[in-house]
């Protein structure tokens, strides 16, 4: 698999791409060189791939907590994409994996990459896709506005939410 995301890179025009068998030299490849972008396989071996971004999130010597991390996987169960959502990664992909699928996760990660968020239990990115017209809940993040938000009906019809007229 690796070399057909290798040659699907290669395609895209991508020239710098190093691969790492295990963890150790993952790690060391993140610390010792500008990368942009890591591919993680869900199964690496040495360490399960949610492991291994919850240590380059949140590892005291991480060369880079906030690299963007694409998880790659032949499981694409709810319980497999939780975990890995959970663990930080920025996007999620099943294998077999088409160079259209590895387009749009790369350009997803470059063109519109997500805030990062530090909690008690998480580090990483927004897990939170977009804003939500007719989000009801409290609002805690920094970006969000003080006194909530209200959408118009406008707002409302594009978000695809069912609109509830009342009166």
């Amino acid at each position: 698999m690796a070399l057909i995301l290798r040659e699907i890179m290669r395609g895209f025009g991508l020239r710098d791409i190093r691969e790492a068998r295990d963890v150790a030299t993952a790690f060391e490849i993140i610390k010792d060189n500008h990368v942009d972008i890591a591919l993680v396989d869900h199964n690496l071996g040495d360490l399960d791939g949610t492991e291994f971004v919850q240590l380059i999130r949140t590892a005291d010597d991480s060369p880079n907590p906030y690299i963007q991390i694409i998880m790659v996987t032949a499981h694409g169960d709810r319980k497999t994409v939780m975990e890995a959502i959970r663990s930080g990664a920025n996007e999620f992909m099943v294998k077999p994996v088409t160079p259209l699928d590895l387009y749009e996760k790369l350009s997803a990660c470059i063109e519109r990459p997500r805030q990062f968020v530090r909690t008690g239990t998480y580090f990483g990115p927004d897990r939170r896709r977009r804003r939500d017209p007719v989000y009801r809940g409290p609002w805690r993040r920094k970006d969000d506005p003080e006194d909530g938000y209200a959408p118009d009906k406008d707002e409302l019809a594009k978000s695809g939410h069912p609109t509830v007229i009342e009166g």
